[in-house]
């Protein structure tokens, strides 16, 4: 009686060998490319990070707060002009009011000093002293607006109602007796001080103003009382203040 041989069926075929390989390949190139974009997005979301940390080294930061006022204008609240290029957040152009650096390398872990300059593609950002900052290293443009103009940030009004301790204006008679000086960054790295008397109804204007923190005195000229004032600009902003001096003046 002859045996019967078992067949093995341990092993696998060429073509199912084909086949492993086939949808191995596939797993893994939908694999990379599921990791790709996931490093794409990671470096947009980087680069947005440091455009907003950009723009804020420029203006400011506006949910700094204290006491009720903004305390964080950056670079253009101590110079009083945009910068026109983004190293000068880290090395002072000259400028005695310059108080920075207003941006360190937060961004890439033993970065160079310029890292700050570069998005996650290693790509430099575009800045030309406007008000608009840009990112071409994904192979689209991501921007970031500062501000909706320059004028938003350098050219804004400050107005104050000048009365004595009883609230009456100094009307016609004694409104050269008293004068507000308002002290701001000029934009060029000193201070300007700008001097208006009142009208009779004890208003003063003052426009072309950065963005900032200054400030502003009222001085009763006879006996050169002075009271000093700080006023916070915003952007875009038509800032008021009342000034009320400490006694019956008038």
């Amino acid at each position: 009686m002859k045996r019967k041989r078992l067949k093995n069926t341990d092993g696998y075929s060429l073509f199912e060998l084909v086949v492993v390989i086939v949808i191995m390949g596939i797993i893994t190139a939908v694999s990379l490319r599921s990791m790709r974009n996931t490093t794409e997005v990671t470096r947009t979301e980087e680069t947005r990070a440091e455009l907003d940390a950009l723009a804020a080294a420029i203006a400011g930061n506006p949910d700094l707060i204290s006491g009720g006022n903004r305390t964080d204008y950056g670079y253009l609240g101590d110079i009083g002009s945009l910068p026109s290029s983004l190293s000068q957040l880290v090395t002072n152009p000259g400028y005695a009011t310059w108080d920075g650096p207003y941006v360190g390398d937060e961004f890439t872990a033993g970065g160079a000093d310029d890292e700050y300059q570069y998005d996650a593609w290693g790509q430099q950002y575009s800045y030309s002293g406007g008000v608009t900052i840009s990112s071409t290293g994904s192979g689209s443009t991501i921007t970031r607006d500062i501000a909706g103009s320059a004028a938003e940030l350098t050219l804004n009004a400050i107005t104050t109602v000048i009365t004595d301790l009883s609230h009456d204006p100094p009307g016609s008679i004694y409104r050269d007796s008293v004068k507000a000086v308002l002290i701001y960054p000029n934009g060029t790295g000193s201070t300007s001080q700008r001097t208006k008397y009142p009208g009779s109804d004890g208003l003063v204007q003052f426009d072309s103003i950065p963005i900032g923190r200054h400030t502003l005195w009222v001085i009763y000229v006879p006996t050169n009382d002075t009271l000093k004032r700080a006023v916070s600009v915003d952007p875009g902003a038509a800032t008021h203040l009342e000034t009320q001096m400490h006694d019956d003046l008038w």
